[in-house]
């Protein structure tokens, strides 16, 4: 079978689709990668039928986390830490459901329930990607859309509540092919943050568990390239939880431009850059700015394929990350990262992954003393029982950013994730 990139997948809705197709190697974190969550068992279990056009699904993910060594002290000194995170998601095909065509919609509920994790170790970048700022107890309206498509998917628009890093940035996404066979599931399981949200637009982007509303434009000219649009509420940037608000309209706005290829031969991946612009007067510390922005890049190649005809069919892939942006309020200016990621390697397992990754950033001079931070994790993801998996995780930072007197942070993470 000819080998064609099917990059208008990356569409919102087609490439969370095609997660769920893919058995093995789920993301670290689905509600900060997919734009429909879950596998939609939640909606064959109270019998609705695909007919209706309606979907419902989500998952459940929850962690504890073990301080080995180094960190803050900033809560007496505590070692343990914990989270728990559901969303409940609700897809509707407007076209079989009342005839409307090329239309959906989607709504998600969010619960998270969580603790300091990152700010005990004393690391800057994250080395878990579910805590954010407080506050850590929220209930909130996650996603709200409605998206049409246009000239037989060449162009789609999206417009309400929904995650920017959904679209852009998003390295952790499947590269799809025609043939599942030889694709790269979601190219990583990392918890850590920055494989979700590249450093340098971490504060000024939305992202989980801080979606805002605003407008992506899809565009695809051919099915192995595409041009991402998107314009969004950019008070993120004045540490407004825009997660739990409704959208504003004061003069703070993010933009954002992404183009990406893919390819299938000799091995899928796919090859994206971006940029991106924050408006308003930007404050921190001593630091003032009227506005700022940032370029960043990411790709990810499968770098081998066993077998594709193997019951058990095993492949390797890797990804980099790059980033950088103008801005002094920001945590961070500058960011490098990369990683590899095995599939279905250990015999009779075929749907386990593990896999590495590097982080590094260049801290904002202006509030933090050390100059840069340096993060190593490795994980292991087992499949416990169909769509539930089990994921210990152990990361190492030797130069907490956020504590400049601490070397040598060293922390182990137990995470369960339960897809419905």
């Amino acid at each position: 079978m000819q080998k064609k990139c099917f990059l208008f997948c990356l569409f919102a809705a087609t490439a969370a689709l095609h997660a769920e197709e893919s058995s093995y190697g789920i993301s670290g974190n689905p509600g900060a990668v997919n734009i429909l969550s879950g596998t939609g068992e939640l909606g064959r279990f109270l019998h609705i039928p695909d007919s209706s056009g309606v979907r419902i699904g989500g998952y459940w993910m929850g962690d504890y986390n073990a301080l080995i060594n180094g960190g803050n002290g900033a809560h007496h000194n505590r070692h343990w830490t914990r989270n728990s995170a559901l969303i409940l998601d609700l897809y509707i095909d407007l076209q079989k459901a009342v005839g409307w065509s090329g239309a959906s919609f989607g709504a998600e509920f969010l619960q998270f329930n969580g603790q300091s994790t990152n700010a005990d170790a004393g690391v800057v970048q994250g080395y878990n990607s579910l805590p954010g700022d407080p506050p850590l107890d929220r209930s909130e309206l996650y996603q709200l859309w409605i998206r049409q498509e246009f000239l037989n998917h060449k162009l789609n628009i999206r417009i309400g509540k929904t995650v920017p890093t959904y679209h852009f940035n998003n390295v952790s996404k499947p590269v799809p092919t025609e043939n599942p066979a030889v694709s790269i599931p979601s190219v990583s399981g990392l918890i850590y943050t920055p494989i979700f949200v590249n450093t340098t637009l971490d504060g000024a982007i939305g992202g989980f568990y801080n979606s805002v509303y605003g407008v992506v434009v899809t565009i695809a000219p051919v099915k192995e390239a595409y041009v991402n649009l998107g314009t969004f509420d950019g008070n993120v940037a004045r540490g407004v939880q825009t997660g739990l608000t409704g959208p504003h309209f004061n003069g703070y706005y993010f933009s954002i431009m992404e183009t990406g290829y893919g390819w299938a031969a000799p091995k899928p991946g796919i090859v994206a850059i971006g940029g991106w612009y924050q408006s308003g007067l930007l404050e921190a510390a001593n630091q003032k700015q009227n506005g700022t922005g940032g370029i960043y890049a990411f790709g990810s190649q499968a770098l081998w394929i066993k077998d594709s005809e193997a019951e058990n069919r095993g492949n390797l892939s890797g990804f980099f990350q790059f980033g950088w942006s103008n801005s002094r309020t920001l945590d961070m200016n500058l960011f490098a990262g990369a990683g590899l990621t095995a599939f279905a390697i250990v015999p009779k397992r075929p749907n386990d992954s593990l896999g590495m990754g590097i982080a590094w950033s260049r801290l904002n001079p202006h509030l933090f003393s050390r100059y840069s931070e340096l993060m190593f994790q490795g994980y292991y993801q087992a499949q416990i029982y169909k769509s539930s998996y089990f994921q210990p995780v152990l990361s190492y930072i030797p130069n907490p950013g956020a504590h400049p007197t601490a070397s040598n942070v060293l922390t182990f993470t137990a995470r369960l994730i339960v897809l419905f």
